[in-house]
This record gives C-alpha cells, sequence and structure tokens, in this order.
C-alpha cells in the first residue's frame, strides 16, 4: 500500500483502538495487571503476622533471627506483543484477514498500556525473528508498531514459537505482561514455553478463520500451503484426507491449551468473524 493508503489505514485502527481502550480496555487492563509487577525492595526483621512465604532464609541464617523480604509495586509495566506475521497470516475466507485483527488487538493491547503509562514492544515472528522493537513509551511508539504490522513483508513464511520465545528471554530480564498473538499450529515450543511462563504474566490470543477447523468436500482441489508456498492436488472427497486434517489440526489446538494450562498461562480463542472486544473484555474480568 502506498503512504498515503498506509496513514489513513494506521489513522483508522488508531481511532477505534484508542476509543475501545478509553472506554472499555483501559481500567479493565489497570485492575488485572496492577501488583503483578512487583520488584525486591529491602530485608527486615520478622514480625507477627508477616507472612513466612517472605522470610529470606540466607539473611536469616546469617544473623541467627528471621528477616523478611520486603516487596514494592513497580509504577511502570512492560507490555511484550510477540506477533506471528508467517504466511498463514493472510488467510481468509470472511471479511477481514486474520493479520488485520491481529493488528486491531495489538493496537487496542498497546493504547490500554500506553494509559496505563506502561512501556510496549514487539516482536514479529516467523521461524525466526524477523523485526525486534524494543519497549518503549509514547502515542508515536505505538503507531510505529501499527504501522510495521501493516506494511511489514517478512523474509519467511514459517512459523516457530520456540525462537520467539527463546528471543524474548533473552532480551526481556525483568517481569513483564506478554501477550502471544497466533494461530499456534505449531509444535516443539514446550520448554520455552515453560521458561517463558515462570518468568512473565503470559497469555496466548489465538486467532483462527472456522475454514482453518475442517476440509469441505470439494472433489480434487489445488491448495497452497501458506508457509512453504508448495502446491498439492488434494482429493477433498476422501473421508480419510478429511480426517487426516481434522485430526492433526486439533491435536496443534490440544497441545496449544494443554500447554499454556499447565504453566499457568492465560488462554484466549478469537475466531476472525468473532467480537474480539468480548473475547478481551471477559479475560481481563475473569482475571482481575
Amino acid at each position: 500500500m502506498d503512504s498515503k493508503e498506509l496513514l489513513k489505514k494506521v489513522r483508522q485502527i488508531e481511532i477505534k483502538s484508542r476509543r475501545l481502550s478509553d472506554n472499555l480496555f483501559g481500567g479493565e487492563y489497570l485492575s488485572t495487571f496492577k501488583g503483578r509487577g512487583m520488584t525486591f525492595s529491602e530485608v527486615r526483621k520478622y514480625e507477627f503476622g508477616d507472612d513466612i512465604r517472605s522470610i529470606d532464609w540466607n539473611v536469616t541464617a546469617r544473623y541467627n533471627e528471621p528477616f523478611i523480604k520486603v516487596f514494592e509495586e513497580e509504577r511502570e509495566l512492560t507490555l511484550m506483543l510477540l506477533i506471528d506475521v508467517s504466511g498463514s497470516k493472510n488467510f481468509a475466507t470472511r471479511n477481514k484477514l486474520k493479520k488485520e485483527i491481529v493488528t486491531e488487538i495489538a493496537a487496542t493491547l498497546a493504547f490500554s498500556a500506553l494509559k496505563n503509562n506502561d512501556k510496549v514492544g514487539a516482536i514479529l515472528f516467523t521461524d525466526t525473528v524477523e523485526l525486534f522493537i524494543p519497549p518503549n513509551k509514547g502515542k508515536r511508539h505505538i503507531l510505529r508498531i501499527i504501522r510495521e504490522l501493516l506494511e511489514f513483508k517478512p523474509k519467511s513464511s514459517k512459523t516457530s514459537i520456540d525462537s520467539s520465545l527463546k528471543f524474548l528471554l533473552s532480551v526481556i530480564q525483568k517481569k513483564a505482561i506478554v501477550f502471544i498473538l497466533s494461530d499456534f499450529i505449531d509444535n516443539e515450543y514446550d520448554k520455552t514455553l515453560k521458561l517463558a511462563a515462570k518468568k512473565y504474566d503470559l497469555t496466548g490470543i489465538r486467532i483462527f478463520d472456522t475454514m482453518e477447523t475442517k476440509i469441505p468436500k470439494l472433489g480434487m482441489v489445488p491448495m497452497i500451503d501458506a508457509e512453504s508456498n508448495e502446491l498439492v492436488w488434494v482429493d477433498t472427497s476422501s473421508r480419510k484426507i478429511r480426517e487426516n486434517y481434522l485430526s492433526n489440526y486439533n491435536l496443534s489446538i490440544k497441545k496449544f491449551e494443554s500447554l499454556f494450562n499447565k504453566n499457568g498461562a492465560g488462554i484466549i480463542n478469537c475466531m476472525v468473524d468473532e467480537s474480539y472486544v468480548k473475547k478481551l473484555l471477559g479475560y481481563f474480568k475473569h482475571r482481575a
């Protein structure tokens, strides 16, 4: 798209996202994540009624009397958006591409964080990290992220959630709020997800099109794999092929949900023709 069209699109997304964050999500975001970021402040002597889980056993052993760690709430949090820009993001059978919904959700979350005076960063990934935008504040910074999501052209079309999480762990040392926006059609990210879920407040937002969940019965159909660009002829009238596709698809989704649940991370499933506003609000209210 040319620069004039791009500016118009960015402005449209800004207006919609700011309206949502101002009227709906700002308060929900704050109530959901306030107090999540706690930093060590000092140690002091144990007093009756203190939580024994806060005892610093090293200092206690050194002075032969109990001391506890004192933490204070971080005034500023960091929101990191891990955004899958692989080939499957261009899939659409409805009014919008998956990538358009991803952009709108990312912008809404970013403006909600901005309202709370938090920093926002982004990692755009395929099977490698395509672009890293370090956390920063301000409207201009948020608009840059939106522009990149609209016009960025990745070098690869494949997916590796594992590589994006490894990169995140290497560059963001402090506790952060992390949203991964993807369709999660990927398998090898068990270990890194476990590490990331321990370190960050992690949520996976799965964006999908209803037509991805099944193959319609249409006879011999040419299909292009969005991530490998390989053209293959598929006999969609074959019950076995349809069942195998459905089975593999469901396995990926079950793995995503199982992994996130097991590691205490949040899950949002959002179909492209569903209201992501209702999905996000429901999630925030459930967690607050």
